[in-house]
């Protein structure tokens, strides 16, 4: 795992606490948007842009490609490349290797689809991609579910789509993921409602769904708002949970949507775990 955010402000020697001056939060902000580009003690430690560039290619090509390449013997060297930089360019949203399979198809590639979810599994197993399964009450209809993917570090999209928002999904995920390391019977999924909208994370103790979280960078925009909170509202009703969260870049407070209560939080203050 690369630096979490509190990892990343102790080394950059940035005290925080839950009472802070607006210059100490505004401190803090401005390194949550270093830390949304890269997070790998090597890259934390060189922001040089061409170093950077240059780490993230040797990543990819010797610690990713030739690792799997040579653990698992993959003999087909090109579809797993492909494959690799397809999840990565897919973080943060669902990754059909049905999909995949009849796009290469379509190119006149053959491979078979046995061979992709091989492959699959074996780029999960690197710990590099990361992949999250829809929530169902059927544990086997979850794992045939197709997956959203999640990359170790943000700084693998280089040269990618680097929207905001999936940056702030990404590392949300990631931050989750070490709660989930503490806390051996928690679950993460995401969830798509019967009407087809998406929560984006969904967290489950046990039988109980104790809270569904979306991730929004500009609650400002209303149309982007009222589509955040209206699948919050539909996963609450199907899951039959009342915590509802939605984490955002700098926005916070309390809101009632159609009678559910909805907490808003700055995504440093829950990276920081004082939510």
């Amino acid at each position: 795992m690369p630096f979490s955010f509190r990892e990343y402000l102790k080394v950059k020697d940035i005290g925080y606490g839950k009472i802070m001056s607006y210059s100490k939060e505004s401190e803090i902000k401005h390194s949550l948007r270093r830390y949304l580009e890269a997070s790998m003690p090597q890259l934390v430690f060189n922001e040089d842009p061409e170093f950077r560039r240059r780490f993230v290619t040797e990543y990819l090509d010797l610690v990713l490609y030739r690792d799997i390449v040579e653990r698992y013997k993959v003999k087909n060297y090109f579809i797993l490349r492909l494959m690799i930089k397809q999840l990565i360019s897919s973080f943060a949203k669902e990754f059909s290797v049905h999909k995949f399979y009849n796009n290469l198809k379509s190119q006149g590639v053959r491979v078979s689809k046995k061979t992709l979810y091989n492959y699959l599994t074996y780029i999960e197993d690197s710990l590099s991609i990361f992949l999250l399964r829809k929530f169902s009450y059927s544990i086997k209809n979850s794992e045939l579910s197709v997956p959203k993917v999640y990359i170790c570090d943000n700084s693998l999209a280089l040269g990618g789509d680097t929207a905001i928002g999936r940056k702030m999904e990404n590392v949300v995920f990631l931050e989750l993921l070490r709660r989930k390391d503490a806390e051996p019977d928690m679950e993460i999924y995401y969830y798509k409602t019967s009407d087809g909208k998406e929560a984006d994370f969904v967290v489950k103790n046990d039988l109980e769904v104790r809270q569904i979280l979306q991730v929004c960078y500009n609650v400002n925009n209303l149309e982007t708002k009222e589509r955040e909170l209206k699948a919050l509202f539909k996963a609450s009703k199907e899951l039959k949970c009342k915590n509802l969260s939605v984490i955002t870049y700098d926005y916070e407070g309390e809101e009632k949507f159609k009678g559910k209560l909805i907490k808003f939080m700055p995504l440093w203050k829950f990276l920081l775990g004082l939510d």
